[in-house]
């Protein structure tokens, strides 16, 4: 499930698309939910930046300014660098593969609840 849908989601699955060994990188559910996010993010980052930096054609109903943006090699490369960057920084991070919280967040959140439930 995306998290995000549009042309960033769209973006960024192309490129994954495009180079195979992204995956590879990432190579855990935990790995491959950072990296989604990470991309998304930092994908979009880069495309303000570029619609501040560039002129864009006034919207006539044919395309987005993504779409305009996009059009633009140089433009091109700069996004998938950057998703590539996502990943290769990851490949290399640790992740704690236990999901959820651990005991002690869980008992502070039980102690919060409780702290609560009596104020009430």
């Amino acid at each position: 499930m995306p998290l995000v849908d549009g042309p960033i989601e769209a973006i960024v699955s192309e490129i994954e698309a495009e180079e195979p060994s992204l995956r590879d990188l990432v190579d855990s559910p935990q790995k491959a939910l950072a990296f989604r996010t990470f991309a998304y993010i930092r994908v979009g980052v880069v495309l303000g930046r570029l619609l501040m930096e560039n002129e864009v054609e006034a919207y006539d109903g044919s395309g987005t300014w993504v779409g305009a943006l996009l059009r633009n090699p140089a433009h091109r490369a700069e996004i998938a660098a950057e998703v590539r960057t996502v990943a290769e920084e990851l490949a290399d991070a640790e992740v704690d593969e236990a999901l959820g919280p651990d005991e002690a967040t869980r008992d502070r959140f039980r102690d919060f609840a409780r702290r609560e439930l009596d104020q009430e």
